[in-house]
């Protein structure tokens, strides 16, 4: 392990998952060009998993995607020639434990193929121009790997989905106070943060809703409620990809807050209460 990754690790873990400060480095096999620049602020998690050959644990922070509930990891390293380390260890051993802000989990890794890792590469690329780079300047495929949460981690889903709004509210908030820099950060931070929302709900509307309104019929007018306000934040979202002005950031606030509140009083209960997620990718 380098010196840069154990400071990340160190400082991510002191933190609560965000990494701040002037550390140099690279993405996705050796962490962010500069985590205290261009990459503040980056969604990275820790990544252990076992040596394929030494059979010891490794840690590796990683810039991460959401993609529902399950979170993306991409194999860049920063376009070198060959796969990092941690990919031939997943290879091996798919059974990882993953570090996402204060959260420990367990975790199943996958690497994704053909037109899915394609079209998965492109939207990590879209939001961080980087990873395009970095897939020009190697003659390999840089895999990207899909981790999906232990089932035991499922089954208290109500606190898992309080969880994603307190990171969404977290992301927003970054963005009202200017934490992103100016210019075209914010712009990227701003792009990242309407990719996550709009994974999140769409992913409540096409599985999530239709299975809790089969199991549960008397939730039907609050499901009905909750799909009217993805519809009318799913609108402010795309004002806020044309122009990333505080006018439509605060919009978006207080639209978002009122929709989790509410998403919240009357769906975590439930969701608790269900031994496990059917749902769920296993």
């Amino acid at each position: 392990m380098t010196d840069f990754n154990q400071q990340v690790i160190e400082e991510f873990r002191a933190n609560g998952g965000r990494v701040g400060g002037r550390v140099g480095g690279r993405v996705g096999g050796r962490v962010g060009g500069r985590v205290g620049g261009r990459f503040e602020g980056a969604p990275l998690v820790l990544l252990t998993t076992v040596g394929a050959r030494t059979g010891r644990s490794r840690t590796d922070p990683a810039v991460y995607l959401r993609d529902g509930e399950r979170i993306l990891v991409f194999a860049s390293d920063a376009g070198a020639a060959t796969h990092p380390a941690w990919y031939h260890n997943v290879l091996a051993e798919p059974r990882v434990t993953v570090e996402l802000g204060a959260e420990t989990f367990a975790a199943r890794a996958v690497p994704l193929e053909g037109e899915e890792r394609e079209r998965m590469y492109a939207r990590q690329a879209a939001l961080e121009p980087a990873f395009a780079a970095y897939q020009e300047q190697t003659e390999r495929v840089i895999p990207v790997v899909a981790l999906y949460p232990e089932r035991e981690r499922l089954r208290a889903f109500g606190d898992e989905l309080a969880r994603i709004h307190d990171h969404l509210r977290g992301e927003l908030a970054r963005l009202r106070a200017g934490e992103a820099s100016a210019g075209d950060d914010l712009r990227t931070h701003c792009l990242a943060f309407c990719e996550a929302l709009t994974f999140h709900h769409s992913g409540e509307d096409r599985v999530a809703f239709p299975h809790l309104e089969r199991l549960f019929p008397e939730l039907k007018e609050a499901l009905d409620r909750l799909r009217e306000e993805h519809a009318v934040l799913a609108r402010l979202v795309e004002e806020l990809r044309a122009a990333s002005d505080p006018a439509t950031l605060d919009r978006v606030a207080a639209e978002m807050e009122a929709h989790f509140a509410y998403e919240e009083e009357r769906l975590v209960p439930v969701l608790n209460s269900l031994k496990e997620v059917p749902w769920a990718v296993r």
